[in-house]
Parts: C-alpha cells; structure tokens; sequence
C-alpha cells in the first residue's frame, strides 16, 4: 500500500517557526516517524512538501491515483486551496486532514476548511504525532 503524505507552505520551517504554536521537531524528522512506521506495516511512503498549490496537485495527479491514502496537512491552502480541494476530491483514497495545532482554538480565518469538506477525517492540535495517528488509522482502516 503506497500512502501519500503532503506537506503545504511553510511547513519546511517546522522546528524554527513559531515553536510556541508548532513546537521544535523539523519536518524531516516528522517525515522519518511517519515513513518508519508505515515501512514497519510493510506500507510505502511517498512525502512531499511544497510552498506551491501546483506542485501539490501535481504530485497527487501523478500519485494518488494508485495510494491507498493521502495524509495531508495543506498549511494556508486549507482555508483557500480550491484547486487543491478538487484534486483531493478526483481521489477514491481516503483523505485525512492533519494540523498541528487546534486550528478552531486560534485566529477565526483558521476555522474554515475548504479541504474538509472532501477529507474522510481531520486531527487538529496533536502536534506532530497527529500524522502518526492518521498514518494509525489508514493502515488499520483500508484493507492492503
């Protein structure tokens, strides 16, 4: 089972920005946990990171036609990202939402997800380890 997991803007500087709200682990480090417990399910983990709306929709045009599941934390994309929605939305995989923080508990822009509405799932404010549990949840759910 292959498993996408996408990164939107900014998040390359996780571990540098803002650590109050997103803490210090970098996201080379969230990927490594991610792509090591999916490797130990005997699942493959393709991650990708872009500050480009495009490039994301590119990668999920050529991917994620064949994944099992897409795990995606759309950064700023998430309350404006329409072309990405549409994208996730052409995809029979399952779609779980992840956010670091508790996106309800911040500015109101933060409220309104435009992917939600296509995802199977969202986990907000777990930090990172809400990648793990969506990565949990696709392996246990979707059947190899």
């Amino acid at each position: 089972m292959k498993i996408l997991l996408l990164h939107g803007p900014n998040l390359n500087m996780l571990g540098r920005r803002e650590p109050d709200v997103y803490g210090r682990t970098t996201l080379a480090e969230i990927n490594v946990a991610v792509r090591e417990r999916a490797v130990a399910a005997g699942a493959e983990l393709l991650a990708f990171q872009s500050n480009h709306e495009g490039a994301l929709i590119d990668v999920l045009q050529a991917e994620g036609w064949d994944a099992g599941g897409v795990i995606i934390n759309p950064g700023a994309f998430t309350h404006y990202g329409l072309a990405l929605r549409d994208a996730l939305a052409s995809l029979n995989a399952p779609i779980i939402e992840v956010h670091i923080s508790n996106v309800y508990r911040r500015e109101p822009f933060r409220h309104t997800s435009v992917i939600a509405p296509v995802a199977t799932g969202q986990i907000a404010g777990l930090g990172w380890r809400g990648y793990l549990l969506a990565l949990d949840w696709l392996l246990s759910s979707v059947e190899h």
